[in-house]
């Protein structure tokens, strides 16, 4: 993990702290940045996202798909947790919490933005990060990149549909034109540029030359992704001066779906007497968002001004040092793990099939 992640919380917290800072003294500035959008998308915005996104899935190797039965439990955990309980347990928490324990403390007009801020965040999991945090805990590079893969492709066709969902059941209004642009925009078009630079560079140049386009494209994205955050706060400052509280708020249910997530998953591995290398990325895949997406998705929706996008970028200020805590855990909890009844019954089973063999 180089420098720069380790401390991206920091630099996260000092774009809040330039765009409030910004926003309030050159108004005129961001308005114009604000306005320059076809269709409801942002054009500056857009190239932002693209600058962040394609750097990532230049890392995602689609072959890998060929290996997802060979870890079919891990697979099958992650996929459950992913697609049938993070979007709906965030949306549960989102109503509880936000729109009815803290409603008193929140703007009124705001409060169904925030909660379909965190409905988009939580709708898509992560995609670049992932692989630091499974080489953190010693996980087993194969299911990741095999597990990372399946989910991009199940995003393409699953969250539009989720999100709609969810949205329609908070009473909101759905507009699926936007909403269907921005998978196009910022999931399939991205998905396919950057397979196809992939494939490109490796014809060309092979490992070496990916390697060294990746290690100049990651600089790139997280640039990309701080001056997107200035942006954000530059359109948001007067909000939060106002009510600094707001952010404190919203964290408290992204907090707990990550912890709830994570421990899901890694519980539902153990029962399955998955290995230890899989559970734990399977428990972080399953903790983690792909918040580049819920930004643009958020900012493509409902605008710069919006909650939702607020609540976007609140999953990005607390990523690293949460999901850290997540890595911990699981490394510290291996002994556990490897004590569960399913996980000895199955080493033992292929310690005797590799005697017989």
């Amino acid at each position: 993990m180089s420098t720069f992640e380790r401390y991206l919380t920091l630099w996260v917290a000092l774009c809040i702290a330039a765009g409030v800072a910004l926003g309030h003294y050159f108004p005129g500035v961001f308005h114009a940045i604000g306005a320059a959008e076809i269709a409801k998308v942002n054009l500056p915005v857009a190239a932002l996202i693209w600058l962040m996104i394609v750097p990532m899935l230049v890392k995602i190797d689609f072959s890998a798909l060929a290996q997802v039965a060979e870890h079919w439990r891990g697979i099958g955990v992650t996929l459950f947790v992913n697609w049938a309980v993070k979007p709906f347990s965030m949306a549960l928490l989102g109503w509880l919490f936000i729109g009815g324990l803290f409603r008193a403390w929140l703007p009124a007009d705001q409060i169904d933005s925030y909660i379909a801020g965190l409905i988009l965040l939580a709708a898509a999991p992560c995609t670049a990060m992932v692989f630091v945090w499974s080489n953190l805990s010693n996980g087993e590079p194969h299911f990741t990149l095999s597990q990372v893969a399946l989910n991009d492709v199940v995003m393409v066709f699953a969250f539009a549909p989720i999100v709609g969902l969810l949205l329609g059941l908070s009473a909101m209004t759905v507009p699926w034109s936007t909403l269907v642009l921005s998978v196009v925009l910022y999931i399939v078009t991205p998905v396919v540029a950057a397979q196809f630079l992939r494939r490109w560079v490796l014809a060309s140049g092979g490992e070496a030359a990916l390697k060294t386009l990746l290690a100049r494209l990651q600089p790139l994205s997280l640039v990309a992704l701080l001056t997107t955050l200035v942006l954000l706060f530059g359109f948001q400052g007067e909000q939060i001066i106002a009510q600094p509280v707001v952010i404190l708020l919203l964290a408290v249910p992204i907090l707990i779906q990550v912890y709830f997530n994570a421990g899901l998953a890694y519980l539902l591995n153990r029962m399955t007497g998955e290995a230890h290398c899989v559970a734990a990325p399977s428990a972080l895949i399953g903790a983690s968002n792909f918040f580049e997406l819920a930004v643009a998705a958020a900012i493509s929706l409902f605008g710069f001004k919006s909650g939702a996008a607020l609540a976007t970028v609140v999953g990005v200020l607390i990523e690293v040092p949460v999901m850290l805590t997540v890595v911990k855990i699981a490394n510290a909890s291996r002994g556990w793990y490897e004590a569960g009844a399913a996980v000895r019954r199955r080493k033992l089973a292929e310690l005797q099939a590799g005697d017989h063999a």
